[in-house]
C-alpha cells in the first residue's frame, strides 16, 4: 500500500477508481443500515413499552435517557477514529449498530437501566455518518480521477441519502415483519445486514492521509526525524500540535468547531420539530387528519431526497458552506410560512415539502464539509463532535416545546420558536465557519485548500 521514493521520501499508494467505488458503496450501505437501527427503536418503542410494562410517561423518560446516551457514545468515536483509522471507524460503528439491534431483542427480560445502556450503543450507528464524512473526504481528495474531483459533493449526496432509505426500510419492513416475528424479531432481522456490512468494510482501503500519519508516527518512534519531516512536507501534513478534543477547540480549529457545532445543534431543533414530531405539528396547527399527515410526511421525504442531490450538486459549484447556509435560511422562511399560512391542504403540503427540501437537503453538503474543515490528525474527532452534538438540540427543542405548551401557547408558537427560528439562525451561524477546507492530496504539492505544512 505504499512506496519509497527518492531521498527517503515515502508516499502512500495511489487511490484507484475501484477503491473509491467500493468505499462509496460500503459507506452508503453502512449509513443506510445504521439509520435502520436508529429509526427502528423509535418506531417500536410503544411495542417495547407494552412488553416491559412501561406507560407513556415512562416511555418518554426512556427515550430521553437513550438520547443522552446516544450523544455520549457518538462523541467518543472521533478520538478512536483518529487513533486507529478510518477503516476501523467504519467497521466499529456499523458493527456496533448491528450488535445494538441484536442486544435490544433481549431487552424484554432485562431492566430498564440495562436497556438504556444497550440503546445508547445506537450512538455508534449515528456516529457512522461522521466517519463517512471524514473517510470519504480524504479518499476523494486523494483520487486522481478528474470526474470525481468535480463531483465530490454530488457523489457524497448519494451516500448521505441513506437516511431516508434507511427510514423507509425501517417503516416498510416493520409493517411486514412485526405481525410475523414480533418486535424482538424485527431487531434481530435489523442486526444481520449491519453485521454483514461490517465484515465487508474490513476490505476497505485505509485513507492515504491516515496511512501517512501512521507512517510519520513509525518514523518518529524509530528516531528518523529528518525523514519524517520530508514525508510530512511532501504529503502536506501538519503533525505538530494538540490532538483529540482539545485540538478542535484550539487555534484555527476553534472557530470551525464553534461555528459548525453551533449550527448543527441549532439545526436539530427543526429536525426534531418538523421531522420527528411532524405529524403532531401538522395535526395540531392545521388540523390535518393523521392519515393525511402521514401522506405529507412520505411525500416530503421524497422531496427531501431530491434535495440531497440538488444541494450536493450546487455545493460543488458554489461552495458547500454557502449552499448549506442558503438552504437552512430558506427552510426557516418556508416553515414560518407553513405555520402562519392558510390551512388548505395543498398549501400545507407545498410549504412543508419546501421546508423539508431546504432543511434535509443541505445535509448532503454538511458532513462532507465538516470532513473537509479539519486537518487529518483531528478530522475524525472534529467530525464526530459536530455530528454528535446535533441531537442535543433535539433534546432542548423537545424541552422548549413542552415549556411553551405548559404555558398554554399551543403548537403554533412552540413550532415557530423551537423550529422555524432556529432553522433560520443555523444558516446564519454556519456562515461563521471558514470557507477554506483542508483537503490534502498526498503526494502532490500543497495547494490553497490543502493542509499547512508545519
Amino acid at each position: 500500500m505504499s512506496n519509497i521514493q527518492d531521498k527517503g521520501s515515502w508516499q502512500p499508494a495511489p487511490v484507484t477508481t475501484g477503491q473509491v467505488k467500493y468505499a462509496t458503496l460500503i459507506a452508503f450501505l453502512a449509513w443506510t443500515f445504521a439509520v435502520y437501527d436508529f429509526i427502528l427503536f423509535g418506531m417500536l418503542l410503544p411495542e417495547i413499552g407494552r412488553a416491559t410494562g412501561l406507560d407513556d410517561a415512562a416511555q418518554a423518560r426512556l427515550a430521553t435517557w437513550v438520547a443522552f446516551g446516544t450523544v455520549v457514545v457518538a462523541l467518543c468515536i472521533g478520538p478512536l477514529v483518529d487513533r486507529f483509522g478510518r477503516r476501523f471507524g467504519m467497521v466499529f460503528t456499523v458493527g456496533g449498530a448491528g450488535i445494538c439491534s441484536g442486544l435490544t431483542a433481549l431487552s424484554g427480560s432485562i431492566s430498564t437501566s440495562v436497556l438504556i445502556l444497550i440503546r445508547s450503543l445506537a450512538g455508534l450507528g449515528y456516529a457512522e455518518q461522521g466517519v463517512n464524512g471524514a473517510y470519504l473526504s480524504e479518499l476523494y481528495s486523494a483520487s486522481k480521477d478528474p470526474r470525481l474531483t468535480k463531483r465530490q459533493g454530488l457523489v457524497y449526496s448519494l451516500v448521505q441519502g441513506g437516511w431516508p432509505i434507511g427510514a423507509l426500510l425501517a417503516a416498510g419492513l416493520t409493517a411486514v415483519l412485526l405481525p410475523l416475528i414480533g418486535w424482538e424479531g424485527c431487531f434481530i432481522f435489523a442486526a444481520i445486514p449491519s453485521l454483514l456490512v461490517a465484515l465487508l468494510a474490513m476490505r476497505l482501503r485505509e485513507s492515504p492521509q491516515f496511512e501517512t500519519l501512521r507512517k510519520l508516527k513509525e518514523l518518529r518512534q524509530a528516531g528518523r526525524h529528518e525523514q519524517a519531516q520530508v514525508v510530512a512536507a511532501s504529503n502536506s501534513i501538519q503533525e505538530e500540535g494538540k490532538t483529540g478534543l482539545r485540538a478542535i477547540f484550539s487555534g484555527s480549529a476553534r472557530r470551525t468547531t464553534l461555528a459548525l457545532g453551533g449550527a448543527h445543534l441549532l439545526n436539530w431543533f427543526p429536525v426534531q420539530i418538523f421531522s420527528v414530531l411532524g405529524t403532531t405539528v401538522l395535526v395540531n396547527v392545521h388540523h390535518v387528519s393523521f392519515g393525511n399527515s402521514l401522506f405529507i410526511l412520505v411525500l416530503s421525504n421524497l422531496v427531501a431526497y431530491l434535495g440531497y442531490l440538488i444541494h450536493g450538486y450546487f455545493g460543488d459549484k458554489f461552495g458547500r458552506r454557502n449552499v448549506i447556509a442558503f438552504g437552512w435560511i430558506m427552510g426557516g422562511f418556508a416553515y414560518w410560512a407553513m405555520l402562519f399560512g392558510p390551512s388548505e391542504t395543498w398549501i400545507v403540503i407545498a410549504l412543508y415539502s419546501i421546508g423539508q427540501f431546504f432543511l434535509i437537503g443541505p445535509y448532503s453538503c454538511v458532513l462532507f464539509f465538516v470532513g473537509e474543515s479539519y486537518e487529518s490528525k483531528v478530522r475524525g474527532t472534529g467530525a464526530s463532535f459536530v455530528t454528535g452534538i446535533g441531537p442535543v438540540g433535539a433534546i432542548i427543542a423537545s424541552a422548549g416545546s413542552a415549556a411553551f405548551l405548559d404555558a398554554g401557547q399551543g403548537w403554533l408558537i412552540a413550532a415557530f420558536w423551537c423550529g422555524a427560528v432556529p432553522c433560520f439562525l443555523s444558516g446564519l451561524v454556519v456562515l461563521m465557519a471558514p470557507s477554506a477546507a483542508h483537503t490534502s492530496n498526498p503526494g502532490k504539492a500543497p495547494l490553497e485548500t490543502k493542509e499547512k505544512v508545519a
